[in-house]
């Protein structure tokens, strides 16, 4: 989102270099490689999902690369009184580190959040994602549910990185397990006694017996719920393998390139961020698309870009899977482990 300062010449060198034959990256790799992607999922302990993510750390220096950390906290909100919406609701915040971004002022790092914010917000916020089982009564309580990202340092393709913590935070999720309750006192029953005033047998053997506990009618009738879950045991979120991923598309025409450094996004006229989501292995939703800079595009060209924006998503979003499912494994072998040693 954001370009480091690169003078003329370095930015005409770069640009050379990119459209040179063959092409030639400052790291080595070639127009369509991404850096290496680390992730760990479970990494805030008291948060219902959390990730950590980094695009590009050095190995022999252990640092750098772009790092962004999502985590995710549920809390129930009261429909009825408005604060909630009947179905929950997802609302989305990015905070960037003030030593991400040291070039910027204080003004230009608010407006870099609320514009991150905003890219985040209105596509994991739209209703053809939204998870079913966010809600605790219908029409009474319901989840919200905080995603919370903040950017660590920033070494370029930032937008790429925000959506994987974000996927990965979500897929992290556990939704607390919900009993509904209903309180109140017995019923009164009409007795019929005889003339000596005791009940007759055959009618008190009639009469219902009723539990003040007596949850047979909780969807329609109950007023507060249970947790038979503690706070970090659950459900997974519904239909997670939904959440999206970015791409971004860095062009320079006739070629485009992927997981631009900081100096490369500098050197780019336009980029396109485009956000897939793939409910099924076949298909493709195509969740949002932006573009960022002064260059301009015709129809054709979109079209085109998309296309092969689709098939570099798909790709990423396989790859992220089979990490997020190794972290599955990896998770509950431990807490098994955790579990044996009690």
């Amino acid at each position: 989102m954001t370009s480091t300062l690169v003078s003329k010449s370095e930015r005409a060198y770069i640009q050379a270099s990119l459209q040179a034959t063959p092409p030639l990256r400052g790291d080595g790799r070639g127009l369509l490689d991404f850096r290496t992607v680390l992730l760990e999922t479970g990494v805030a302990p008291l948060a219902n999902g959390s990730a950590k993510l980094n695009i590009g750390k050095m190995p022999h220096e252990g640092g750098g690369g772009t790092e962004v950390l999502a985590a995710t906290k549920l809390e129930v909100e009261d429909v009825e009184t408005g604060d909630g919406v009947d179905g929950g609701r997802i609302v989305c915040s990015v905070s960037c580190s003030p030593s991400a971004y040291p070039h910027l002022s204080s003004n230009a790092l608010d407006e870099l959040q609320y514009d991150l914010t905003v890219i985040l917000q209105q596509t994991i916020g739209h209703p053809s994602l939204h998870p079913q089982n966010l809600t605790i009564i219908p029409r009474r309580k319901s989840w919200l549910l905080n995603l919370d990202v903040v950017i660590l340092a920033d070494s370029g393709n930032v937008v790429d990185a925000l959506f994987m913590a974000a996927r990965a935070a979500l897929w992290d999720t556990k939704v607390p397990r919900t009993r509904a309750v209903e309180y109140h006192a017995p019923e009164e029953t009409q007795t019929t006694r005889d003339s000596a005033g005791a009940m007759d047998i055959d009618q008190r053997e009639a009469i219902p017996q009723t539990s003040g506990f007596d949850t047979r009618e909780m969807v329609r009738t109950a007023a507060d719920f249970e947790l038979p879950d503690y706070w970090d045991e659950g459900e997974v979120l519904n239909g997670r393998e939904r959440w999206p991923v970015c791409v971004t598309l860095n062009l320079l025409p006739p070629t485009h390139f992927l997981d631009a450094t900081l100096p490369e996004e500098a050197s780019v006229p336009l980029r396109m961020h485009l956000t897939f989501s793939f409910g099924t292995p076949n298909s493709a939703n195509l969740q949002s698309m932006r573009l960022s800079g002064p260059g301009e595009l015709d129809l054709n060209q979109i079209k085109a870009y998309i296309a092969d924006g689709e098939k570099y998503a798909r790709e990423l979003f396989n790859a992220l899977e089979t990490k997020l499912r190794e972290e599955d494994i990896r998770r509950n072998v431990k807490a098994r482990d955790r579990f044996a040693l009690r």
